[in-house]
């Protein structure tokens, strides 16, 4: 677990870059949390590993006064650490219960607590920006004074172990904080705790030896005091940052607009545009006022220019006749065009009859290709 925890945070811290501010700040900051003890291993005369302790969860709390450098923080530690003893395993050279009796090879419930109150100076390595989310790195060393108080598997004799042993102790600390208020710091720390070899006594007056291992999952407020303001600088956007960072990159004004397309003069669509008639019709069909329809569109971009309607027929009747029909064809023609807003004055009609035939035929033969009239715009039409 101690591996894991550390290793986690310093994989999380690894990448953040370090933050140099609140240089010169003092501090203070308050700790809890709960804690967890692992087993402790008591040595015997001539028994290595007599006697294991198991304990229940336990609390950890204290404070600090600490002075900030930027990177590298040094704060002086008081803490204190307790927990209840929940059981004792008895290896084989026993412990004194009731009657001054020896139990060998007993796991019994117990009774009793344990107990650290440590003076840690400790060294922490902060990462990540001032203004946000910040991991730390560290550790400490100093004395610890750890008391085992009434541990007994048996209340109506006399404790096994009562006595305490103080010396020296280190910790590995890890963990996060974030500013809560300009002065003011929220956070979690895993504190892993060790002392150095306990040397006590039990009640039957043999050596007992043993260390204490503990980790602790602590909530921590710090405060803020003093400390030179950082100095900023405005950016081109009008943002304020430190001065040992830089402004992003003004962006580039954005490119001119393109030019306006050329000015494209209308191109005028001579023609020819062609509709059919039915055999011996001049009546425009509805095939016929589709085509007329787009001829009238594309007159818009002819300006004034002369209209030349030539009107046919196919060789079924006579020729004279032919020449009559071609003509009311035309003149069919011209006005659905005029009524559609081509000026009548620029149209000009001429029958041709059947001697122009679209598609060659003998004598007689009816041909739709035949019956038509062209429409032709622009320079010498209607001439």
């Amino acid at each position: 677990m101690r591996k894991l925890v550390i290793g986690l945070a310093m994989a999380s811290t690894a990448i953040a870059s370090p933050a140099l501010a609140r240089d010169g700040a003092w501090y203070v900051e308050l700790d809890g949390g709960p804690m967890i003890v692992e087993d402790i291993e008591f040595d015997l005369p001539g028994a290595s590993n007599a006697v294991s302790v198991d304990h229940k969860k336990g609390f950890d709390f204290g404070g600090v006064v600490g002075y900030d450098f930027g990177f590298l923080r040094l704060e002086a530690e008081g803490s204190y650490r307790e927990a209840d003893i929940d059981q004792l395993n008895v290896g084989t050279a026993g412990v004194i219960t009731s009657g001054n009796r020896i139990a060998r090879g007993v796991t019994a419930n117990a009774d009793g607590d344990s107990s650290v109150l440590s003076f840690m100076i400790n060294a922490l390595a902060d990462f990540g920006p001032d203004d946000g989310l910040q991991g730390f790195v560290g550790g400490g060393a100093g004395v610890a004074r750890t008391k085992f108080d009434g541990v007994s598997i048996d209340r109506s004799g006399p404790d096994w172990l009562d006595d305490s042993d103080s010396g020296f102790a280190w910790q590995i600390l890890a963990g996060v904080r974030a500013p809560l208020t300009d002065n003011i710091d929220v956070g979690l720390k895993y504190r892993f705790f060790n002392t150095a070899e306990l040397d006590m006594v039990d009640s039957s007056g043999r050596d007992v030896n043993a260390k204490w291992r503990s980790h602790s999952l602590l909530g921590t407020i710090g405060f803020n005091f003093g400390g030179a303001p950082i100095a900023l600088q405005t950016c081109w956007d009008g943002t304020q940052i430190p001065m040992d960072q830089v402004c992003p990159a003004q962006p580039a004004p954005p490119p001119p607009p393109p030019p306006p397309p050329p000015v494209v003069a209308p191109v005028c669509n001579k023609g020819p545009y062609i509709v059919f008639f039915e055999w011996d019709r001049s009546d425009i069909t509805p095939e016929a006022a589709t085509i007329l329809n787009s001829a009238v569109s594309a007159y818009a971009n002819c300006g004034s220019a002369a209209v030349m309607l030539a009107g046919h027929a196919d060789r079924s009747g006579s020729n004279q006749y032919n020449v009559g029909l071609s003509q009311r064809r035309a003149d069919a023609v011209r006005a659905y065009m005029s009524a559609r807003g081509v000026a009548d004055s620029q149209i000009s009609t001429e029958a041709f009859g059947e001697t122009q035939p679209r598609v060659p035929t003998a004598d007689g033969v009816r041909e739709l290709q035949n019956r038509r009239v062209e429409i032709t715009y622009g320079p010498g039409s209607g001439m």
